[in-house]
């Protein structure tokens, strides 16, 4: 049952990305958002999507805002792409591991300079 879940992760966070990318056309949604993964319930009712979102701060809550408003379309289409017998409820939880990532990185090569 574990590597089918973790499947079914790995498909709804690749297949959410693409709908994002490519169907959305919501002025709010930033350029680079970026869905980390996905973390399906045992029972497939609740997937959390951690979401990275680059950009200032007052952007990346639009985009949020904008994600949340979209996600039951996008779970819709989901639900067509990805055969399943119950598609679960998305919630997106935006994920700052990449800018803090970054932040880490600037200043280590400062301290190195």
């Amino acid at each position: 049952m574990k590597t089918r879940l973790i499947r079914i992760n790995d498909e709804i966070a690749r297949v959410t990305a693409q709908i994002i990318r490519s169907e959305l056309s919501d002025p709010r949604i930033g350029t680079v958002v970026t869905v980390l993964r996905a973390e399906t319930t045992n029972d497939l009712k609740h997937c959390k999507l951690f979401v990275s979102v680059l950009g200032e701060q007052q952007q990346q809550q639009e985009t949020m805002a904008a994600l949340e408003k979209a996600a039951g379309f996008i779970r819709k289409r989901v639900a067509e792409i990805i055969d399943l017998r119950q598609t679960p409820e998305l919630k997106f939880i935006f994920d700052d591991s990449i800018e803090h990532g970054m932040r880490m990185r600037k200043l280590i090569e400062e301290l190195n300079q």
